[in-house]
């Protein structure tokens, strides 16, 4: 990651000259980067735009400018944000798959959602080092008023943080448990304990401030599409030598099968000598000795003694029919699967030889000899062959996307229409609003708890708003914004000022017979709200999608 000397030359560049540039787009490359697309700025002309990449990345968090065309095999697919409210997305090509894959499933970050929420017209008006860790602090100015990021690039503990124009912390790109465990969403930005490290090393003293950002982008660009290519080849290996040991395990079983034949003649004879002599076997025997047909022998069968002589003749023949059949069988397969060998073990050479290490091989450990460089084309090319990515899914499957979210009443999974939308707000609390009559009773009866907070406009039809509190006395801001969802979801919407009624969900009942949406309210208290355009712009810009 950056050292401080390096984020220093990296703040002051960005105040010198992009101060006053305006934050075109928001984009989410993937789940610890977000990219400011910026124009402008107080050195630059109008047009003249930066893509500003802030990464939390743990081992490459940094701040840097991002080409318009990655310039390393595998920029993943960007989810993108227009601060004008409009979607779009900025195709490049794919990094190995399984990262561009996550990256593309990747739900938007919170962070991503306030700053498009915030962004409208927003400006960055500065940039420094904020106290004395490797920390840079953005400043914006926008219609809403003031905000800013938080770069904090502190080894493990990487992030990202939003901060309001009170200086309280309302967003994070990762949890605050794995980074700070002494902040809390809602409460005033501190900066982390302990003393100033070193200033570190310039490792690029070398390149004019003008060219800071892109060398920054290039060196950790390279290092990550590095990582990516070796992940890429711990996987192939690992698929290839899995799908090795399973046909190893497989060919001998099918030659343990081979082995049947004989087994199937020797029952085969027990069989016809039992049957030559039925009325020679005592009831309850456990073996029977008779001589062989052609050597004369004294042959011993064994007996299950609790079938009469005939039953266990038939037992002895279907037995010598099954071994037969598996005999016939493996005849047929071992071919196959000795080809499938040689072809995976041309595919084992074949990855090698583009540098798939085999220090994952199961199996005796062996003398390491040289490895082979890495051939990121030859890797990639191998894994996109549809012998190899059956393998890969098989046996060495990317990291699984985030799961989603079910809606359940009782075992009974509720259908897209009467999930209520949801949405964060600023002290990081959920609000969730019903999306029909029948969906208000699902919402308010089923779903919410007894000690939610219940809104609802008073005197006009609207959508119940239900604010999840947990066990505390929810913030004063976050019942002000439930209340302008409850107003704005209502007839009243385009009311400047409005009557609102806030009771406990425990205090809310539905009459048997009621029509859909109706409930009766015991108890409760009522909120006049002086409507804020501001503060509803942010609360409908932070849905959460499921």
């Amino acid at each position: 990651m950056l050292s401080l000397v390096e984020l220093r030359r990296v703040a002051a560049w960005l105040a010198a000259e992009r101060a006053g540039a305006r934050v075109s787009r928001i984009a989410q490359p993937g789940p610890m980067e977000l990219v400011l697309h910026l124009s402008g700025g107080a050195a630059r002309a109008p047009g003249d735009r930066c893509a500003l990449l802030l990464s939390c990345q743990p081992g490459a968090a940094r701040i840097s400018e991002r080409p318009a065309r990655p310039q390393f095999p595998g920029a993943p697919q960007e989810q993108a944000h227009s601060t004008s409210g409009a979607q779009a997305q900025a195709a490049s090509p794919g990094r190995e798959e399984a990262a561009a894959g996550a990256a593309a499933r990747s739900a938007p970050l919170a962070l991503a959602q306030w700053l498009r929420a915030q962004s409208g017209g927003a400006r960055l008006c500065g940039a420094g080092v904020s106290g004395a860790e490797r920390q840079a602090r953005l400043r914006f100015e926008a219609r809403g008023g003031s905000f800013s990021l938080i770069v904090s690039l502190l080894g493990a503990r990487a992030n990202l943080y939003g901060l309001d124009g009170q200086e309280r912390v309302v967003a994070a790109a990762r949890p605050l448990s794995e980074t700070r465990r002494d902040l809390k969403l809602g409460a005033p930005w501190r900066d982390p304990p302990g003393g100033a490290p070193g200033p570190g090393e310039d490792r690029f003293a070398a390149v004019a401030d003008a060219d800071l950002l892109a060398a920054i982008e290039r060196h950790y660009a390279a290092a990550q599409s590095q990582q990516d290519t070796a992940r890429l080849a711990r996987r192939i290996h690992r698929a290839l030598h899995r799908q090795r040991a399973r046909m190893e395990r497989k060919l001998q079983r099918v030659q343990a099968d081979l082995a049947a034949e004989q087994e199937a003649q020797r029952l085969e004879t027990h069989g016809e000598l039992l049957k030559a002599h039925l009325g020679g076997i005592a009831p309850g025997a456990e073996s029977a000795v008779f001589p062989d047909f052609e050597s004369g022998a004294p042959v011993e069968i064994a007996l299950d003694p609790k079938l009469g002589a005939a039953d266990n003749m038939q037992r002895l023949f279907r037995l010598a029919r099954k071994a037969a059949k598996r005999a016939r069988k493996a005849a047929a397969d071992v071919e196959g699967v000795r080809a499938r060998l040689a072809e995976n073990a041309a595919l084992c050479a074949e990855a090698e030889a583009a540098g798939a290490s085999p220090a994952d091989a199961p199996g005796p450990a062996s003398a390491p000899g040289p490895a082979a460089p890495l051939d990121a084309e030859a890797l990639l090319a191998l894994a996109r062959r549809p012998e190899v990515a059956r393998l890969l899914e098989r046996h060495a499957p990317p990291p699984p996307a985030a799961p989603r979210r079910v809606w359940r009443v009782g075992k009974r999974e509720l259908p897209a229409r009467l999930v209520p939308k949801r949405y964060r707000t600023a002290d990081g609390l959920e609000v969730w609003v019903g999306k029909s009559d029948e969906g208000n009773d699902i919402l308010t009866t089923r779903l919410a708890r007894g000690g939610d907070l219940f809104f609802h406009i008073e005197g006009d039809p609207g959508s119940h708003v239900i604010l999840r509190t947990g066990k505390d006395e929810p913030p004063q801001e976050s019942l002000l914004e439930a209340a302008e969802l409850a107003v704005n979801f209502s007839r009243a919407r385009h009311a400047t000022r409005a009557a609102v009624h806030i009771a406990a969900v425990k205090d809310i009942s539905k009459p048997r017979g009621a029509k859909p949406g109706l409930v009766y309210v015991h108890r409760g208290r009522a909120l006049r709200l002086r409507r804020s355009p501001e503060r509803l712009a942010r609360i409908l810009a932070a849905r959460l999608e499921d």
